[in-house]
């Protein structure tokens, strides 16, 4: 008898039938999907998306829906900045982290403006306003903000302009974008089939992905797709044995997903000997509230600050994560991350973008604060003392803070314990850890047009990915809207290149 692993592919001879035929078979329902499918069935291709869900949305629906668009978009004219698809480029090179990747990160920021049009014709609305604060998501329906790209050191590399791109919603635009694009996919003649879990890609004796084999409600079926499979199945955050095994720093925390992201598309592409890269990266979305880090110190167990808190808070999250080892189920105590503000900077801070948070000791010195939080004597003290003395000049010597943020603390002062804090409101759908919280970077390795690649650098006939089942973008290194913003651009890509395989 032959022992079959889940995900091990099925040779097409051993096929008898298929229960149902189509030319482009597009597995996850996300907005990578969602692109892929619109412009598959765009291109004169028979469509056909399934997803393990009841309907289509996943992680993309529950997000905050900042899509990463720039190079001179018409919310950037419109608020008063200029931007190059140049300095686009630039900025992402640098904020993705080591091993972004260059190629797409040129392509994406030189296609950035049409694809910031076509979003807009699929009926993604965007207001011309801007929200000029450090937040996660902005409490209005504002249609531009910043990720970083005024803060050091990306201001001195690239020409600073807001790139964070937000549909027109008063909360959350993550569910209003999928409506847009699954609604698109489907007017353009896409259909879908859900509670339908695709677990194995079908191969002919050339090694050309022909179909795949899913499970609906438990019954086995077979689904023939006559020119590509586009994978948009999401990350792998959901499961713990790849975590343990790419990265482990991300267990032990709060997962952000829709609960499916479980890696299966990535396994089933390895399974036919796809090429991965990056798995161990992750976004850290720690529970500060960005407005009060920038107003006052995000300090590590030792009572030193380690980065600059105007900075994208996600790359604060990064940082107190994988070089202060704020720890997760793998780590001791002594991990701490404490943001510390005195009450000016806190009531500075509107209410509704404190999302509830209060903070977990007040003391009238830093030595008593030192001794309500468990930090080394002496350490707050001194990190106050010469935090005030670099904003009475102006200047931040040691991390280069904005001056428009830096200011002196005066009593009293609060400290907010960022490890055992609330997630970040934009978000949603996760599973609650530690005060952190995160999903994964790493993927499949794609080529420009979507196509999966295998460990010799070619394509695997037939076989495609986009979203977080792929690479994408990013190398170590993460800015909001990178995702949704690779995924649907590259998605679409990836929709095109199946639609037009023979």
């Amino acid at each position: 008898m032959t022992v079959r692993n889940p995900v091990t592919p099925r040779a097409a001879d051993e096929v008898s039938h298929y229960d149902i035929e189509t030319d482009v078979l597009v597995v996850g329902y996300g907005a990578a999907g969602a692109s892929a499918a619109y412009e598959a069935a765009y291109a004169g291709a028979r469509v056909l998306v399934v997803d393990r869900s009841g309907g289509p949305g996943g992680a993309s629906a529950m997000s905050g829906g900042e899509i990463y668009l720039g190079g001179g978009t018409p919310i950037q004219v419109g608020c008063g900045y200029d931007d190059t698809p140049e300095a686009m480029a630039a900025f992402l090179k640098a904020a993705l982290g080591a091993g972004a990747d260059a190629a797409k990160i040129d392509e994406y920021c030189a296609g950035s403006v049409e694809h910031f049009h076509w979003l807009v014709d699929r009926g993604v609305p965007f207001k011309p306003t801007m929200w000029d604060a450090p937040t996660w998501v902005p409490p209005t329906d504002d249609g531009l903000m910043w990720l970083g790209e005024n803060s050091w050191p990306f201001a001195e590399l690239a020409y600073p302009a807001p790139r964070g791109h937000r549909p027109t919603a008063n909360d959350f635009g993550g569910k209003l974008l999928m409506e847009r694009l699954a609604g698109a996919a489907e007017s353009a003649g896409a259909t879908a089939l859900f509670d339908t879990h695709v677990g194995t890609l079908i191969v002919d004796g050339e090694g050309v992905v022909v179909g795949a084999v899913a499970r609906q409600y438990g019954k086995e079926i077979t689904i023939r797709a006559r020119r590509g499979i586009v994978l948009t199945t999401g990350g792998f955050v959901d499961n713990d044995d790849m975590l343990a095994a790419h990265a482990p720093q991300l267990l032990g925390h709060t997962k952000v997903s829709a609960g499916t992201d479980d890696g299966s598309g990535i396994r089933m592409a390895q399974a036919l000997g796809a090429a991965v890269r990056h798995m161990s990266a992750g976004q850290v979305g720690m529970s500060l509230i960005p407005g009060l880090a920038a107003r006052g110190l995000v300090v590590n167990a030792l009572g030193r600050r380690f980065i600059n808190e105007d900075t994208y808070p996600g790359r604060i999250g990064q940082h107190a994560l994988y070089r202060q080892n704020m720890g997760g189920s793998w780590a001791g105590d002594d991990t701490a991350v404490w943001v510390v503000v005195d009450e000016d900077g806190f009531e500075d801070v509107p209410e509704q973008q404190r999302w509830g948070v209060r903070p977990t000791h007040v003391a009238e010195t830093p030595a008593e604060l030192e001794e309500l939080t468990g930090l080394p004597a002496g350490s707050l003290t001194a990190a106050i003392t010469r935090y005030n003395e670099f904003a009475r000049q102006g200047t931040d010597l040691d991390h280069h803070k904005s001056p428009r943020w830096l200011r002196e603390l005066t009593p009293p002062f609060a400290a907010i314990d960022v490890k055992a804090g609330v997630r970040p409101p934009s978000e949603a759908g996760d599973r609650r850890g530690t005060g952190a919280s995160v999903f994964t970077l790493g993927g499949l390795h794609t080529d420009l047009d979507g196509h999966v690649l295998d460990l010799g650098g070619r394509p695997i006939p037939g076989l495609y990915a986009a979203g977080r089942a792929a690479n994408g973008l990013h190398g170590f290194g993460y800015i909001s809207g990178t995702s949704l913003g690779d995924g649907t651009f590259f998605g679409r890509r990836a929709g095109t290149a199946a639609a037009r395989r023979a």
